[in-house]
């Protein structure tokens, strides 16, 4: 089984710690590959990058299919891309916002969110309204951490673990779930430090798609999240025009995921 795990920014030191977290679950026979899309942001800590880094995904997952990748991981906690990229996809796309508030919601009757910076705390009610969570959510908090300082700044670690603290005490919260792929590393830590169950999103999504896989479940291909239909795009985007071929070599440049469409079952 080939899981592409997908980390929408471009700065390769976290994807590695991406792929490192992922790779701690993955069962026996599972590879995992963590990637970077060749353009689009540093972090994404906006609308504006979340929009801008979508081009970015979908050209690594028509490049999976196009390798034989089994499953995806999107590993931004805004889900950026999720649909269009399930649109896309033979096989399974999890991202790490609904895989781990889902998660959570197996472990307590509620959980808080700690995430990066206080601008993104919208996003993340939106996407707990949007998958159905939102009852079970007592709390979305902010560290204000910017996402590359996760990895720089030397009280990270300790300024996140009292903000889960802090958040369990507020909401009266069973678990908690980190907020952003470039905390993946710190699970075991603020479990620890807090007493309570904390989710890793990247982790949680990698399992997901790594059962769905194995039960032989894939995207539906009825309805809304059907192949893109075929039509032309200009522009940058000249590289994501979607052709009738249902199998289609990609086009080899920096880009479009080529001429495409999700084969069907």
């Amino acid at each position: 089984m080939r899981i592409k795990v997908i980390n929408p920014n471009t700065t390769a030191s976290m994807t590695r710690l991406i792929g490192e977290s992922a790779r701690l679950v993955a069962g026996p026979g599972v590879e995992v590959e963590a990637v970077s899309p060749s353009m689009g942001p540093s972090s994404i800590e906006s609308h504006y990058d979340e929009a801008l880094a979508v081009p970015g995904i979908l050209a690594e997952v028509a490049a999976g299919e196009a390798e034989g990748v089994d499953g995806y991981v999107i590993a931004c906690f805004g889900d950026p891309g999720l649909e269009a990229a399930r649109e896309l996809a033979t096989g399974p796309v999890v991202a790490i916002a609904e895989a781990a508030m889902r998660t959570a919601t197996y472990l307590g009757r509620s959980f808080s969110v700690v995430t990066t910076l206080g601008r993104t705390r919208g996003r993340a009610w939106d996407l707990a309204h949007a998958y159905g969570v939102a009852s079970a959510c007592r709390g979305v908090h902010a560290c204000e951490i910017p996402v590359l300082e996760l990895e720089t700044s030397p009280d990270a670690r300790d300024r996140i673990t009292e903000a889960c603290r802090h958040a369990l005490a507020l909401d009266g919260s069973d678990v908690i779930v980190l907020g952003c792929a470039g905390m993946a590393d710190l699970c075991a830590h603020v479990s620890e430090a807090v007493g309570a169950p904390v989710v890793d999103g990247v982790a949680a999504a990698t399992v997901t798609v790594q059962g769905l896989v194995t039960l032989g479940l894939r995207t539906s291909a009825v309805g809304e999240l059907a192949p893109p239909l075929p039509k032309a795009y200009t522009g940058l985007l000249s590289g994501f025009t979607v052709a009738d071929d249902p199998q289609p070599e990609p086009v080899q440049h920096a880009g479009g995921p080529g001429n495409g469409t999700r084969p069907t079952a």
